[in-house]
């Protein structure tokens, strides 16, 4: 026994942290992935059979979990609906997979007396005004706007309940806006890179006032990997890196960095319920637990994760028609 066993670890920030918690000499780690259409099997390519592994199948499944769980001396949990659009067309996949595949993960990790690890976001805490000073701290009242982050506001519950009713020995992180290498290319950044790349203008919602807390998924996985090392046990720690932008900037940024004109996007239609703004207050890790980002400007992470998908176009080419015209059929 022993080893790590990663939820989700097929999905973007999951794959970036098996991969990091390889390459610091984690000694074995098992990754359950459903292999919806978020994760990428190809992500995992390369790594060491002896080390690692792929187990296709569902976090809501009790058997399969219990059996993993068992298995293993620490859970990290980042298996999670996570779009909010898709969440929007049809909810019932966030209630399954974000909160009855955690209360299953609970289960398990109460039954065997794991370490358990809980990987949120800053949208449980629902949106800011422009023009308000606050960010989002620990104790900041949860006030989901979607059904995508209600169920992740939802699983937090769980977690912490678990923690105070059964002594389950766990942690919570909730983080703003990753962005680095294999991120789905529905999601802005990428989309706008690869946009780019395949000579489509890129797509601005509305007048790209919205801002957003963006932090490097190396950065998000450097701080899971301290929290499981030194968190306290039923801690909560928000992870940020002052990374807060309004995405006309980025978008602006993005062309400039590829070398076209910052204006060649065009604007679409916002999204319902389109939050205004995240921005989070990271205090407590860095005091706490002597946490800071390796990327301490946006412009340089930036810079670093457009150099991946122009050298990964394999990657990214094959799934970028049907993205595009998914996008297309919503006028997007």
């Amino acid at each position: 026994m022993g080893g790590m066993l990663v939820t989700g670890g097929a999905g973007f920030i999951g794959t970036n942290f098996v991969r990091l918690a390889l390459a610091q000499g984690q000694d074995r780690v098992t990754v359950l992935d459903a292999l919806t259409y978020a994760a990428n099997r190809s992500s995992l390519d390369g790594l060491d059979p002896d080390r690692f592994r792929l187990v296709e199948g569902s976090v809501c499944d009790a058997e399969l979990v219990d059996r993993l769980v068992a298995d293993h001396d620490t859970v990290v949990h980042f298996a999670a609906e996570s779009h909010n659009d898709n969440s929007l067309r049809d909810p019932s996949p966030f209630i399954q997979t974000n909160l009855v595949g955690t209360y299953t993960l609970l289960e398990a990790v109460r039954r065997h007396g794991r370490r358990y690890h809980h990987i949120s976001t800053d949208e449980v805490y629902g949106d800011l005004e422009l023009d308000d000073p606050a960010r989002f701290t620990e104790s900041t009242p949860y006030n989901p706007s979607s059904p995508y982050s209600a169920s992740k506001a939802g699983s937090d519950l769980l977690v912490r309940a678990w923690v105070r009713s059964f002594g389950v020995q766990a942690t919570i992180s909730n983080c703003s806006n990753n962005y680095g290498p294999y991120q789905h290319i529905e999601k802005f950044i990428p989309r706008q890179v690869t946009n780019v790349l395949a000579g489509i203008r890129p797509k601005l919602y509305g007048a790209g006032a919205n801002v957003r807390d963006w932090i490097h998924v190396t950065d998000h996985n450097l701080a899971v990997l301290r929290i499981l090392e030194a968190g306290r046990i039923g801690e909560t720690y928000l992870i940020g890196a002052d990374g807060e932008k309004d995405n006309r900037t980025v978008i602006e940024l993005i062309l400039t960095l590829m070398g076209q004109p910052a204006d060649a996007y065009d604007h679409v239609t916002d999204r319902a319920g389109h939050d205004m703004r995240y921005a989070i207050d990271a205090s407590k890790l860095r005091t706490e637990l002597g946490w800071e980002p390796t990327y301490r400007d946006f412009e340089s992470g930036l810079a670093a994760t457009i150099d991946w998908y122009r050298e990964n176009e394999s990657w990214w080419r094959p799934i970028k028609e049907a993205t595009e015209a998914r996008y297309a059929a919503a006028g997007q």
